[in-house]
């Protein structure tokens, strides 16, 4: 069996097995989980969302299908290591960075000189890593936003986009009106969006 297949087998097994509530915790909730129990389920799930994307991006530097699959078992395999040793924000856009790391170190050892070709991969790196840390500094601009809105908006606001709550769930949640809960929403996406403007370099 292909090593690659692998880990999509195991994913299935843990699922079948009942182990289907880790499915509905966040990124953080996953990688938070990881660093105080060391959860078996934690990396399979974190592939099984992630997976393909990895593996998509590893095509794209490494051309090879076959560099690509073992790139992405490394990748995966030495995750939890990765995870104990970081402090991770945006686990999506910081896997991507460990996947185009993993890629170009993979390229440097099979060749000793670079090559124009390579040259152009770590033109194209650069460029990219830009575009992820501008990302990332906005991301991070957004998170101190957050933090700058009345109680009850920011509670409300983390719970609808970072949580995936419904209104009605919000609602019952907090035990308190349906139309506040949309309204808090509202105001918060509003008050965001002019803190935002105000701080813009």
């Amino acid at each position: 069996m292909e090593l690659f297949h692998f880990m999509h087998l195991f994913v299935i097994m843990l699922f079948q097995r009942g182990h289907k509530r880790y499915s509905n915790l966040s990124d953080l909730d996953l990688i938070q989980l990881y660093k105080q129990e060391e959860n078996l389920f934690t990396i399979p799930l974190l592939y099984e969302r992630y997976g393909h994307l990895v593996l998509g991006t590893c095509i794209k530097y490494l051309k090879r299908y076959e560099d690509a699959e073992d790139t992405t078992m490394k990748i995966f395999g030495e995750l939890n290591q990765k995870i104990e040793k970081h402090t991770i924000q945006h686990f999506k856009s910081w896997l991507y960075q460990v996947t185009k790391n993993e890629c170009l170190i993979y390229l440097r050892k099979q060749k000793t000189h670079q090559t124009p070709i390579h040259e152009n991969l770590l033109q194209a790196e650069n460029h990219e890593t830009e575009e992820l840390n501008e990302r990332e500094l906005k991301l991070t601009k957004l998170e101190q936003a957050i933090q700058h809105l009345k109680n009850e908006q920011r509670i409300c606001i983390e719970l609808f986009y970072l949580k995936d709550k419904s209104y009605q769930e919000i609602s019952n949640e907090l035990n308190i009106p349906l139309n506040t809960v949309k309204s808090s929403i509202q105001n918060g996406k509003r008050n965001l969006k002019i803190w935002m403007e105000s701080h813009e370099e």
